[in-house]
């Protein structure tokens, strides 16, 4: 079997088929796939995710992805996670108690304080913390479309993109092969579009095999309590 150049991990999660239209759309080749063997041989993998934390991680265990994920990223494999695909890149997440995350960047996805309108619905500008590929074509200050209650509270030298609401928090993280956005870059037009451009055509190259991100904390089996099948307003 011929590898792809992108492939999009569908472990039951959310509306897959919007994102690979995106990605069609900047004429980057991408499939949707559940087919372990695509997934080994992908070129690069986006990992997607809407609703509670907890639920998206229960899934991609129960699919039997989460360790996949973490060997494709050992051997150097860029991985982009996208919304609550962002947030499971983290160690671990407070929503209906402690969640572990696939541990591949430090920090902890915390809820937005109650004092703000929860959850953020809507276009805000992501202002680059620093130089990245991610952002090639794309202006500091650029609006992305966001629809999210928590939000990651990311260790600073993972962070290249924040976003004000109530506060500045981390919108883009990367840590080498390893990136994330909090927004939907399928909903957020010109940029949103350019994102993923950049993100397909090799602008995050992979990482030496070995010397790539590694989680943290590895994740548990699959498990856990009894509200993984709980959806919060981060549902589309």
């Amino acid at each position: 079997m011929s590898s792809v150049p992108l492939a999009i991990i569908d472990y039951g999660v959310g509306n897959l088929r919007s994102v690979e239209k995106a990605f069609e759309a900047t004429a980057c080749e991408a499939v949707v796939s559940s087919d372990e063997r695509v997934l080994r041989d992908a070129e690069r993998l986006v990992l997607p995710g809407v609703g509670a934390f907890q639920a998206c991680m229960k899934a991609l265990k129960e699919h039997g992805f989460a360790p996949l994920v973490m060997e494709r990223v050992r051997e150097g494999t860029p991985l982009l996670g996208v919304c609550v695909g962002m947030q499971m890149l983290f160690e671990e997440s407070e929503e209906f108690g402690r969640s572990e995350g696939l541990g591949f960047l430090r920090g902890r996805v915390r809820r937005f304080s109650d004092e703000l309108l929860v959850p953020q619905v809507g276009w805000n500008q992501v202002y680059k913390r620093r130089s990245h590929p991610l952002f090639a074509n794309i202006e500091d200050g650029a609006f992305f479309y966001f629809v999210h209650s928590y939000y990651c509270d990311a260790d600073t030298s993972v962070v290249v993109g924040e976003t004000e609401y109530g506060a500045r928090y981390a919108s883009v993280v990367a840590e080498g092969n390893v990136c994330g956005v909090q927004f939907h870059p399928e909903k957020s037009q010109a940029a949103g579009l350019q994102l993923l451009k950049n993100f397909a055509s090799g602008s995050v190259p992979p990482a030496v095999a070995g010397g790539s991100s590694s989680p943290k904390h590895p994740p548990a089996t699959a498990g856990g309590t009894d509200k993984t099948d709980t959806l919060n307003s981060d549902q589309l």
